[in-house]
């Protein structure tokens, strides 16, 4: 076959490819949307970034500062329910997005999902892209995160029987997805769970759970596994195989005002990438070939007025990846959950830890007490550290609010913050001549100890209008220095929202010996004006935007983001 004819038979592949999930969906729908029970959903998610380079604050060097100007991401599904099927279509677009790479532009768009759905008496069957997990996510979870450009779905078949009402089996096989394309590792596995409650307490129940999870390498993988371990050094070499297993097991136990979850997964042998191991021949990252395993905990109490959980975890060698060359956050099999304080403020969330892979033992304390009816004190206290015992993490964060009458109330809070900025971010001390950042200046050991009280306060004028305010400011001598930011937010529900912000980097004294690097952002405003509309399930925003570069975390997953000048539009709709 020539060249030419293969090329138009292989388009013409791909054009099938994208129009058989259409014409699925539009078969089922032309022909049951006449039953009177038929039902169509669908939402839609788009965001609009236009880009104003700004040397000032590093927005330069990126194709879209530099020619494109605009990106953008789209995502619209629709989803069609009748005779007990459920069937679906998604449709994702990306120009210029920078979602991917956060310092590249992607473009492309297609049918990001489809997917079909039935239960047939005891049987769940289900095809196409598929979300799940098993657990708490351990050993797998297909699930999306469109702000970090997480969309590792199941691209196979899952099948479910209810051996009775308590006791359910799972089982499924397939690929992962990436972006419009499937990783060529094939993913199996399955779960058995349950729930029991004995006849001689009220109060006390089970869920018990376990599963296990088999990825096959591909042999393309395998061969650039091969070609990698062959240069290395003897000292660094290491043995490959195709296949690894996963296993866990899990349960929740409640019992009057407590819950209890555990949950502990080995996997066998597994050839990973380690970023922090030194290579014989100079460098650092290399493949190694070793097991993991985990243990995680969540101890949770709560009665009127008073509730604390205590969480624990540990783990070693436990990223698992469909392609053993992926270390960011494409091609996650499982899910590690974090084990850090989920900061909603923009500073103190500022210096967040991304969950570490590799090996991190830590615990986290959160309680909430109400004094009275209108005021309540909480705490919460995270400590991480590395499988040595050294600090990677640790958090104090103290808050009090006080609600008046349903008219006004006030949060105030301190953040007490070390960060192990050398492993989070591989930002290291100049002083050591390995460093890859050498300008950067941090506290001792390559942490930043930061200090960031923090308050909120809002006002109802009416029970339709509202004035919310921020004000943080994060303390510090290390990174680049302390920042101030401050918001103000005025609502008229139901339907309009306006806000104001500016981030403010703080100059240095003149007399600092700091690098000039350290020191570019000094005095720098960081302002964002915004406008929010709501009509029922619909809402549009438009805001201007100048932000500074750092770490975006979702659920404990981190991600690096640029410095952004431009306007952003976002619509989002559910119909």
């Amino acid at each position: 076959m020539c060249d030419a004819t293969f090329a138009k038979n292989y388009s013409e592949h791909l054009r099938m490819k994208q129009l058989l999930p259409i014409a699925i969906f539009s078969l089922a729908a032309s022909g049951l949307i006449a039953q009177n029970n038929a039902r169509i959903t669908g939402n839609l998610q788009s965001n609009g970034n236009f880009f104003i380079k700004d040397a000032a604050i590093g927005a330069v060097g990126l194709p879209q500062y530099d020619f494109q100007k605009f990106g953008a991401e789209s995502w619209l599904a629709l989803n069609y329910s009748n005779w007990g099927f459920d069937v679906g279509v998604r449709f994702d677009l990306f120009n210029n997005s920078n979602l991917l790479n956060p310092t590249g532009s992607y473009t492309k768009e297609g049918i990001g999902r489809w997917y079909v759905h039935k239960k047939i008496d005891k049987f769940d069957l289900s095809g196409g892209y598929l979300y799940d997990q098993i657990g708490s996510g351990l050993i797998f979870r297909a699930y999306e995160e469109r702000s970090l450009m997480i969309d590792n779905a199941l691209y196979g078949i899952k099948v479910g029987y209810d051996i009775n009402e308590n006791w359910k089996i799972k089982a499924f096989t397939g690929r992962q997805k990436r972006q419009f394309d499937i990783y060529g590792s094939v993913i199996r596995g399955g779960a058995i769970e349950g729930f029991i409650k004995p006849d001689s307490t009220k109060s006390l129940t089970l869920a018990p759970g376990a599963g296990v999870v088999a990825r096959t390498f591909d042999d393309e993988t395998v061969n650039r596994i091969v070609n990698e371990i062959a240069t290395y050094a003897p000292q660094d070499s290491t043995g490959a195989q195709y296949n690894t297993y996963a296993m866990t097991v899990y349960n929740t136990l409640s019992a009057g005002n407590f819950s209890w979850y555990v949950e502990g997964a080995y996997k066998t042998k597994d050839v990973l990438f380690n970023e922090f191991l030194p290579k014989a021949t100079g460098g650092t990252g290399k493949l190694v070939n070793t097991d993991g395993y985990i243990a995680y905990s969540s101890l949770t109490y709560a009665t009127e007025g008073f509730g604390v959980t205590l969480e624990g975890k540990y783990t070693k060698n436990f990223r698992f990846r469909t392609d053993p060359f992926q270390i960011g956050v494409q091609g996650q099999i499982n899910f590690l959950p974090p084990i850090a304080r989920q900061n909603t403020f923009r500073l103190p969330s500022r210096f967040s830890p991304n969950t570490q892979e590799l090996g991190e033992k830590g615990f986290q304390i959160d309680a909430k007490y109400a004094l009275d009816k209108n005021m309540s004190i909480g705490i919460n206290l995270s400590d991480i550290f590395n499988l040595d015992g050294g600090k990677l993490y640790q958090e104090i964060v103290p808050e009090f609010t006080y609600k008046k009458d349903r008219k006004w109330q006030a949060l105030l809070g301190l953040q007490f913050l070390r960060y192990n900025i050398s492993v989070y971010q591989l930002k290291f001390d100049p002083e050591d001549e390995n460093d890859a950042v050498p300008w950067i200046k941090t506290g001792k050991e390559g942490f930043v100890d930061a200090f960031t009280p923090y308050a909120e306060y809002l006002y109802k004028f009416t029970p339709r209008k509202s004035l919310r305010m921020e004000a943080q400011y994060l303390l510090t001598d290390d990174e680049y220095g302390s920042w101030v930011n401050v918001l103000a937010e005025f609502g008229w529900a139901p339907h309009w929202l306006v806000y104001v912000s500016d981030m403010y980097k703080i100059k240095h004294g003149a007399d600092e010996l700091v690098p000039e690097e350290k020191k570019k952002f000094d005095g720098l405003h960081y302002p964002t004006l915004g406008i929010v509309y709501t009509h029922r399930a619909n809402r549009i925003s438009l805001a201007y935007v100048k932000q500074v570069e750092g770490i975006n975390c979702a659920g404990g997953i981190c991600r690096y983001e640029p410095t952004f000048h431009g306007v952003r539009l976002n619509i989002s709709s559910s119909f």
